[in-house]
């Protein structure tokens, strides 16, 4: 028999996590790697375990993460928002800690398109008088 799973699917800006959520001892993998080596100094590791925090559900789970597209940011921001949908998988009476919290929201956000006739989406050339 094999170990059962939930899965949420989370996305931020370009990135998109596919996470599994495990019973376990809390560790995370993000694309074979622990998350700590993955992130490494960046602030990304708090954001991850946010959901766990919210549910109170540290320590109850591993996480196994494949994440592609985007910066690291919007990956950690991918994986927050996979967890918490597959923690509401396994625990839909959590439902209302997680939309207090904000994991539930896709967060919207995205690079506005570069217009023609500028260098970048708002940045306008130079002007010169003579």
């Amino acid at each position: 028999m094999s170990t059962s799973y939930v899965y949420g699917t989370g996305r931020r800006k370009e990135a998109v996590a596919r996470v599994r959520l495990l019973p376990g001892d809390g560790s995370i993998v993000v694309n074979g790697k622990d998350a700590a080596d993955y992130f490494g100094g960046t602030p990304g590791l708090a954001t991850l375990r946010l959901p766990f925090r919210v549910t109170e559900t540290e320590g109850r789970y591993s996480a196994s993460v494949l994440v592609a597209g985007g910066g690291f940011s919007g990956q950690a921001g991918a994986i927050r928002h996979g967890i918490a949908r597959a923690l509401l998988s396994a625990h839909p009476d959590a439902r209302a800690a997680l939309r207090a919290a904000g994991l539930l929201t896709r967060d919207p956000r995205a690079k506005e398109r570069k217009k023609y006739g500028l260098k970048r989406a708002r940045k306008a050339p130079q002007y010169t008088k003579r």
